[in-house]
Formats: C-alpha cells, structure tokens, sequence
C-alpha cells in the first residue's frame, strides 16, 4: 500500500487571497497528520503566491512524519533548503505565469548542473525526488543525477478524455515506474490524482507514495479536511 503524502499549498491559496492569517496551511499539516497521512507537501515558489517561508519554517517545527519541500532547482531554494532541512526534497519546473506545476522537469537536459546541485543537498543527508514525465530518458537521465527518488507526473492520465487516451498514459506510468525501480530509484506519484483516478496509481507496485493535493484540499472546502484525507487513504488500501 503506497504511503499518502498531502500538499497544503491550497490552503495558503486560500489565505493569501486576503492577504490575511487564515487558514493557516501549517493547522491544515496538523490536521492532515491527525487524520492519518503519511507526510506533508509544500512547494515553496519561487514568486511565493501560497506557501510562504514563514509556513515551511514552522512546518518544520511541527510536522511529525515527513516534510516534503517542492522547489525549484535555484541557488536560493538550495539555501533554503539546507537551513530548514524537510525530510525530503523534490525539484520541479516553475514558470511565474503557470497555474500549476505544467510538465515534468527536464533531467535529460540537464543532468551535470543538476548532479551538482543535487550532490550538495544530498551530501546534507536530505535526500533529492525528481518530479519528472514518465520517459525513458528522463528516468535514466535521473539516475545519472544521483537523485534517491522520482516522482512520475501523473498530470496526462489524469487530464485524458477518452479511457483508450487513459489505458495509454497509464501504461507509460507503470513502465516507468518499474524502470525507475529496477535501476535502483524510489518511486512517487502525483500530479491530478483525485478520488477517482488514484485507483489505478495505487495498483502499481512501484510506487512508494502518492503526492496529492488538489483533489483533498477541494475536498475538504465541503466536508473537511479530516474526512477528505481519512477517504483518499481508504482508496489507497488494496
């Protein structure tokens, strides 16, 4: 049974709205771990529209199982990183005009800038996830990397609109999944899932964890956060 990790960043959405203090994103991990969820994502932008440091800093503080920083791979958020130390670190792409996180981060491209980059986080004894497209060459490009995990993007079998377009993009999730597993990598999954979808992700057994955050926090708007995360858990059951 994969481990269910829960992003926040919606809840600061919410609040940043108003520019006010709530809701607090760092209550809503609280609550989130309360009610049985394995870690805490937050994705600290660069242009900080949601999660802001003040949130990662007492996250640290108070998060129980695992913190899981979401950054861009910039001299800064390596910084940023280092002082804070999450449990876990994953890089992604970032544009300042995207809504959210739009593709996999193009490893195959740069694999020398980010083993270095990479190197030094790791060498802090935080490991290092990949957020990147279930490719071929991304997946062995992140191994070149040193990276101790990947996160496979999830986003085109959740956005399909035909289940032949589905049948497509999730095999493509499970080879490269078991890829990334044979050559020596730890497998995450998100980007999409919702309480539908997830059903499929979770039969695979590579992978370890699933990142949502989306799905459970619009959830929790109607019904709470308690109930939205204690749901997707039971759908992550075998």
């Amino acid at each position: 049974m994969p481990r269910l990790s829960v992003n926040v960043d919606h809840i600061a959405t919410i609040r940043q709205a108003r520019r006010g203090d709530e809701p607090d994103p760092v209550a809503a991990a609280v609550l989130a771990e309360l009610a049985g969820a394995d870690g805490i994502i937050m994705h600290l932008r660069e242009d900080r529209r949601h999660i802001q440091d003040r949130d990662l800093r007492l996250a640290r503080q108070t998060v129980g199982t695992r913190l899981n920083l979401e950054m861009a791979a910039t001299g800064e958020m390596q910084q940023i990183a280092l002082e804070v130390k999450p449990d876990i670190v994953t890089l992604v792409p970032e544009k300042r005009e995207e809504l959210t996180t739009e593709g996999g981060l193009d490893v195959f491209a740069r694999v020398e800038a980010l083993k270095t980059f990479i190197g030094r986080i790791q060498d802090a004894g935080i490991p290092v996830s990949l957020f990147i497209d279930p490719e071929e060459q991304q997946i062995t490009a992140a191994k070149k990397t040193g990276a101790a995990w990947v996160e496979v993007h999830t986003g085109a079998y959740a956005n399909a609109r035909t289940e032949r377009d589905r049948r497509t993009e999730f095999a493509k999730i499970v080879e490269s999944a078991k890829l990334a597993a044979s050559l020596g990598l730890r497998v995450g999954a998100g980007h999409g899932l919702n309480y539908v979808n997830v059903k499929g992700i979770v039969r695979i057994t590579e992978v370890e964890e699933l990142n949502i955050g989306h799905s459970i926090i619009s959830r929790a708007a109607l019904v709470g956060i308690d109930r939205a995360v204690r749901d997707m858990i039971a759908l992550t059951k075998p």
